[in-house]
């Protein structure tokens, strides 16, 4: 087992890698589409997105789903009570 760290998008852009899962753990602003795109084609079995904003979580799992993906699974953790953020943990597949 190897495990890799560091910008997915600098890590993608290295030599191919086989990737059999991708923990995605993005800034606020979300991982964007050119990098869901990297990641798709990359082609792991299943990517765990860890996500701090509703919003740019969303539109990232939709590039997911554009890309033929799907949402296998999703939990939110509301870990800063009485404010509106909330954490999320999702869990995507290549749709079959």
């Amino acid at each position: 087992m190897e495990i890799v760290q560091g910008r997915v998008e600098r890590i993608l852009r290295q030599k191919p890698r086989n990737f059999d899962a991708v923990i995605l753990d993005p800034p606020r602003a979300g991982a964007g589409k050119a990098v869901v795109s990297q990641l798709v084609a990359a082609g792991p079995r299943a990517v765990a997105y860890v996500s701090c904003d509703p919003a740019s979580f969303a539109r990232d799992v939709g590039y997911f789903q554009q890309a033929g993906w799907a949402l296998a699974g999703l939990r939110a953790f509301d870990l800063y009570p009485h404010t509106h953020h909330m954490e999320t943990v999702a869990l995507l597949t290549p749709a079959r």
